[in-house]
């Protein structure tokens, strides 16, 4: 039977770090990277592989910088 598993790119230079999506991921794929973006903002990064493709990130994400790729796996 296929799995799906999800993979979340974000556009860097526009997440302004608003950590929405962050309550909106069921399983914790994702975080606040340490990091900031050239506007000096921290941006959401995926931090596990957990990912089932849901998209509620992305449909949270009041700036629309948040695109998910689901992907089947066969086993």
């Amino acid at each position: 039977m296929a799995k799906v598993k999800g993979v979340i790119v974000v556009d860097i230079e526009r997440c302004k770090g608003c950590e929405v999506c962050l309550d909106a991921c069921p399983n914790d794929v994702i975080a606040m990277s340490e990091n900031v973006n050239s506007k000096g903002y921290h941006y959401m990064q995926m931090v596990n592989q957990e990912c089932i493709g849901c998209a509620n990130c992305a449909i949270v994400c009041p700036d629309g910088v948040i695109t998910v790729y689901k992907v089947k796996i066969t086993e």
